[in-house]
């Protein structure tokens, strides 16, 4: 009897499902980018790119919405391809680098609406004003990347903003007030 009952604790305990766990990652600056669209003037649309980010992802893929993000990123690496065109970004024009040196997004709440896809809802801060922001995600892959030999996940995300809505108002309409935001991005799991 002690070996039946031994052997069917035995096998419940193998059969048992396991607890999955939030992994916290970090995110791949070399891998990630995070673009931003804008109207200039109507005859094209502006492309910057918010170069360097840094940060992390606790992601938990069997329970999404128990995951998090917490992205931070330098305003004197938001990139338009041009030194003189940078260096009037970095002004108080627009991302005023020098008051203002750090953008942020801390999530607050991680909704799933379907297979692989999901809602993050969280703080968006630019010029020092805090406003909520929902990035519609997508969860494209977790696993070994077999060239680093790292654990990694990848997601993209979009969203859109009002750049007034943070103060940023040099050269409305003109310059569009409307910007999208486009991220692809891949994290490696923390040491």
């Amino acid at each position: 009897m002690k070996k039946l009952l031994l052997s069917t604790a035995l096998v419940a305990g193998f059969a048992a499902p396991a607890f999955a766990e939030t992994t916290t990652y970090t995110v791949d600056p070399s891998h990630t980018n995070i673009l931003m669209s804008v109207s200039h003037l109507g005859f094209s649309t502006m492309v910057l790119e918010a170069l360097k980010p840094e940060g992390t992802v606790k992601f938990d893929q069997e329970n999404p919405q128990n995951s998090a993000v917490n992205i931070t990123l330098k305003a004197a690496h938001i990139d338009g391809d041009d030194q003189k065109f940078n260096a009037h970004l970095q002004s108080a024009d627009f991302f005023n680098a020098t008051e203002y040196p750090e953008i942020t997004f801390k999530s607050k709440e991680v909704k799933v609406t379907g297979e692989g896809k999901g809602q993050v809802l969280g703080d968006f801060t630019l010029l020092g004003i805090t406003k909520p922001v929902t990035l519609e995600v997508t969860f494209n892959k977790a696993g070994l990347n077999p060239f680093s030999n790292t654990e990694t996940v990848g997601f993209t995300a979009s969203t859109n903003l009002k750049r007034t809505d943070y103060g940023m108002d040099y050269g409305v309409p003109a310059i569009g007030d409307d910007i999208k935001v486009d991220i692809n991005l891949e994290a490696i799991k923390a040491e």
